[in-house]
């Protein structure tokens, strides 16, 4: 059985949700492992993540486009995903090679609703656990087999008629399979200060950084009791323009001011891989956000939390922002010095209930959750696949 990992985005932020499983399923007889990526970046992340060992055994396979295509990339890179299709469209070949596809997205359904791939067999492990509605779509339907994370994502989708019986298992979260959290992560600062994490997502409608971003920044600036990390989803600053097709908006992304950058108690990442590797959830000591899943990454070990709700938004009973019941919400700029300074005494009261999110959201198997994963593919694909004898 030839089972192909697909890593086609513009940043890195998915490779470490589905990578794992590379490592685990490589081990299984009759399984012949495809790596395939979009760019030398896709390619090394990978590489770091499954270990030179692994990576000896498996094949990897570059994604490229035409130059007509590179042309129009050139010009929308900066507004949309132009070059995530060009690569499915352009590289069919590879596959129809394949008799398994997985992938932390489901962009790439296109190849077989658009480009007739319709042997190939689609297995979907979303990137993240989180809330927003954007998770809760009609495509993932079109999934052959879906991997999730734990209880909560899978009662909801089957509340909302998104997975049929047997279409869907738990099998944790890969992701944390990679990091070691029996070694204290490094202090961000060396100054002895709180360290706050902002973390805003680049969502239009939501996102704290379009309307509150430099009041989060001065307010940090004019004082000294806090360090700041700024590190936003990398998706952030990968665009100027960022669309949001289910709210119909649009917004201009403005960049950090200079005046931020020589303050020593502000750091800013535009989207390193520490940004997708857990290096800031795990060290710092307050999380500010609004909606980006990697709240859900920061509860592994409960801290305070605060969030940040610029469109005041109705959110009490509203299930794309469950997220919001594990610390302080702010819907004005003028109360977020006073959050902050009281996040860590108020804590207490949300510590129930961030452990109690941890634990719905994340299914804590006997067995790593890659090597549930490869179970499950194995299982699901291993039969079929042979059937059809591809070569």
């Amino acid at each position: 059985m030839k089972v192909g990992f697909l890593f086609n985005h513009d940043a890195l932020h998915q490779i470490g949700h589905t990578a794992p499983i590379i490592a685990q399923i490589a081990t299984f007889p009759d399984v012949q492992v495809h790596v395939l990526t979009s760019s030398p970046e896709q390619q090394a992340r990978v590489r770091a993540v499954i270990g030179t060992e692994v990576a000896a055994r498996v094949t990897f396979v570059s994604l490229d486009i035409g130059a007509l295509a590179r042309a129009f990339d050139a010009g929308l890179r900066w507004i949309a995903p132009f070059r995530r299709v060009a690569v499915l469209r352009d590289n069919l070949p590879a596959f129809a090679a394949l008799d398994v596809l997985v992938v932390p997205e489901t962009t790439s359904l296109l190849l077989r609703d658009r480009f007739g791939l319709r042997d190939l067999r689609y297995v979907w492990l979303p990137h993240g656990a989180g809330d927003r509605s954007v998770g809760y779509r009609s495509v993932m339907r079109g999934f052959d087999l879906v991997l999730l994370s734990g209880q909560k994502v899978h009662d909801r989708m089957q509340a909302m008629g998104l997975i049929a019986p047997g279409q869907a298992r738990i099998i944790g979260y890969p992701k944390f399979d990679t990091i070691d959290f029996t070694t204290p992560p490094k202090p961000l600062f060396d100054n002895g200060r709180p360290t706050v994490l902002y973390n805003p997502h680049f969502e239009p409608r939501l996102s704290s950084w379009y309307g509150m971003g430099e009041g989060v920044m001065d307010w940090f600036a004019g004082q000294d009791r806090f360090n700041l990390m700024v590190a936003p989803h990398v998706m952030l600053f990968r665009r100027r323009i960022h669309a949001s097709v289910e709210h119909a908006r649009l917004r201009w992304r403005r960049d950090l001011a200079h005046r931020y950058r020589a303050c020593p108690n502000i750091r800013f990442d535009p989207g390193s891989t520490a940004s997708v590797d857990m290096t800031y959830t795990r060290a710092a000591d307050i999380y500010l956000g609004d909606v980006s899943s990697q709240i859900y990454e920061w509860i592994a070990r409960p801290r305070p939390a605060v969030f940040l709700n610029p469109a005041r938004v109705e959110w009490t009973s509203d299930p794309n922002f469950g997220h919001w019941h594990l610390g302080r919400v702010v819907d004005d700029i003028s109360a977020l010095g006073p959050a902050i300074e009281s996040a860590q005494a108020e804590f207490a009261g949300y510590r129930a209930a961030q452990e109690a999110a941890f634990r719905h959201t994340f299914d804590q198997g006997a067995e790593p959750a890659a090597l549930r994963a490869a179970h499950a593919i194995v299982e699901r694909f291993g039969k079929d696949a042979k059937g059809r004898g591809k070569p």
